[in-house]
């Protein structure tokens, strides 16, 4: 086996130390509080109009195979814009924390574990985790603000699942849930129903991840301030505001789940539409280097992301492009 190479050592990814001790403006709330989401999975809204409605997979829809490494020709110009960010962010949100890789002879590589395959050789991707949150942290956020962007960063750096509340502008749910829960509608809002407390302010929430859920250090492309944010801005422009206005959709009655991670151009591209459409989703994470594509790997067959599980209805696929056909035709309102 070769010698394997760590990101860590590279200037690019190298980290800063935080102090010990956090000063952050925070409110605490009981995870089961009456204004709290449930942490149960389930959503819960007063004036949606999912409470009378039924959910169903389009008449006669077949998930599509998976399509390694393929872009649908119509969706070239989407995917090139949904790449900016990678490219002005340094590949931050792509690899997870201590992230090491090594090449291994194909024929002595385990047969049950996810590898890209070289020359006769696989890679062998491993990563150095800190703790893993009991239950999903919370984070209300829209997908074209670049302060909510670098905290999906640093939820990929430490490959944690994170239960998404979309915040599109005009939303009639989750947006009102955040004036009331913290007093204004300010984004990102992180809500951690393992510890009770809750915050506005990008860089303090990933300062509470990294002590909570790292080991206490923020990469040094999300520790540059003003550098850091406006980057993350800049990478928006190739999608002009996707991801940003709400379009009137039916709200489920559970939450999706999607395999995903930030810095996965087809990953956002369908990232946008859930949060135009104000789904809600519990995003399993899975950076380069993560345990979960394993997982991934082993359920499926296959290891490619995106790859949507809609408990509403059933169906399981990957294919962003399919993915994002199959969520407008089930819960876009005609």
């Amino acid at each position: 086996m070769a010698g394997a190479l760590s990101l860590s050592q590279l200037s690019v990814f190298g980290s800063l130390s935080l102090p010990k001790r956090v000063t952050r403006r925070a409110v605490s709330v009981r995870a089961a509080s009456e204004t709290s989401p449930s942490t149960s999975n389930s959503v819960s809204t007063t004036d949606s109009p999912a409470s009378s409605s039924t959910f169903a997979p389009p008449t006669d829809f077949k998930p599509p195979e998976p399509q390694r490494f393929a872009v649908r020709p119509d969706k070239t110009n989407e995917v090139f814009g949904a790449a900016l960010p990678l490219l002005l962010r340094f590949g931050t949100g792509t690899f997870a924390s201590g992230y090491s890789f090594s090449f291994v002879p194909k024929d002595e590589f385990p047969p049950d574990q996810y590898g890209l395959e070289v020359s006769g050789y696989k890679v062998k991707e491993t990563a150095r985790l800190g703790p893993r949150p009991e239950k999903p942290i919370e984070i209300y956020e829209f997908e074209s603000c670049p302060f909510c962007r670098k905290v999906r960063e640093m939820v990929a750096v430490l490959d944690i699942d994170v239960l998404y509340y979309p915040c599109p502008r005009n939303g009639p749910n989750f947006r009102p849930k955040v004036a009331q829960m913290g007093g204004k509608q300010l984004f990102p809002y992180m809500v951690d129903p393992n510890t009770g407390v809750s915050m506005y302010e990008s860089d303090e929430i990933i300062k509470y991840l990294a002590e909570k859920y790292g080991d206490g250090s923020v990469p040094l492309t999300l520790s540059l301030g003003l550098f850091t944010t406006l980057t993350a801005g800049l990478g928006m422009l190739g999608r002009m505001g996707k991801g940003s206005s709400y379009t009137p959709a039916k709200l489920p009655p559970e939450p999706l789940k999607l395999w995903a991670y930030e810095g996965s151009p087809f990953c956002k591209l369908v990232r946008e539409v859930l949060v135009e459409l104000e789904l809600p989703y519990l995003q399993i994470t899975c950076s380069r280097g993560s345990p979960k594509r394993k997982i991934l790997l082993e359920k499926t067959g296959h290891f490619q992301v995106p790859y949507l599980e809609d408990p509403n209805t059933g169906i399981a696929m990957f294919e962003s492009a399919e993915i994002i056909e199959y969520l407008r035709t089930t819960y876009a309102l005609q």
